[in-house]
């Protein structure tokens, strides 16, 4: 199975950040032909204030979705939607949500990001992501081909047990679509990819928001540089700085031959 991770660098303007979208994955289509894409998270729409962000949000059947939808069928590949803004109905908060569409345009999952990134980064800058977003409760796999691919956003990568879970219902691969951010991406971002690899005997697919985008008026950088890592933990590809995307091939073959070397699941004991 080819994949294709497409890196962005999304802003508030969300009719600019679908163009971009299409274009990049059109572009990978075009090039590559891959089985299946990821986007990255909230690719619609990057930064602004509480207010904008539920002024851009929508319910299924918007314009993001439907923009998935149509590519989904009209380029014959499967599409992990990286994550949108969710409009919930009732709710003053939007959620950071996966949907995935086949090959003919039908959406066959979900996900809700499920940990909120409220942390202050090295330099002092305030991250209160719970603010304007709603936190999902549930894991989420689906089917493509063959291939259980496992859902998770972002600061998801930092919980193992997420991962874990992703595991033991059956995952071959897990996409994580993020928007990293600068500063804990240059030490983290990768260290933390091939861990969760090694630790979950899977493909782990991260594709990222790179560049500036602006935030209250504060300009924030995101760290880019997508990549896939091998169920052994080694990067098979790298996307390079700046707008494009990045293609490598998933063999789940690999997945059973590192499972049956290091047989960690049948391994595991339960502790009190």
């Amino acid at each position: 199975m080819k994949v294709a991770l497409i890196q962005m660098n999304s802003g508030s303007d969300k009719p600019a950040n679908l163009a971009a979208a299409r274009a990049l994955i059109e572009r990978a289509v075009r090039e590559e032909r891959p089985d299946w894409i990821c986007l990255p998270e909230v690719f619609d729409f990057m930064g602004g204030t509480r207010g904008e962000k539920l002024a851009a949000a929508e319910e299924p059947g918007g314009p993001a979705w439907t923009m998935l939808r149509d590519l989904a069928k009209s380029c014959g590949a499967f599409i992990h939607g990286g994550s949108i803004l969710e409009r919930i109905p009732g709710e003053e908060r939007v959620g950071n949500t996966t949907f995935v569409f086949n090959r003919s345009g039908e959406e066959i999952a979900r996900y809700r990001k499920i940990h909120m990134f409220d942390i202050t980064a090295p330099d002092g800058r305030q991250y209160n992501e719970s603010a304007s977003m709603r936190p999902g409760d549930a894991v989420a796999t689906y089917d493509c081909e063959g291939v259980t691919v496992g859902c998770s956003i972002c600061y998801d990568l930092r919980f193992p047990d997420l991962f874990q879970a992703l595991m033991a219902r059956g995952a071959h691969m897990i996409a994580l679509p993020a928007a990293f951010t600068l500063q804990t991406g240059k030490d983290h971002w990768e260290t933390l990819l091939r861990a969760r690899a090694i630790e979950t005997q899977t493909y782990v697919c991260a594709a990222g928001q790179t560049g500036l985008h602006m935030q209250g008026g504060e300009a924030r950088a995101t760290w880019g540089h997508s990549m896939v890592v091998d169920p052994w933990g080694h990067v098979t590809a790298r996307a390079s700085d700046g707008v494009g995307y990045v293609a490598a091939r998933i063999d789940p073959a690999r997945v059973a031959q590192v499972r049956a070397m290091i047989p960690v699941a049948r391994h595991k004991v339960k502790l009190t």
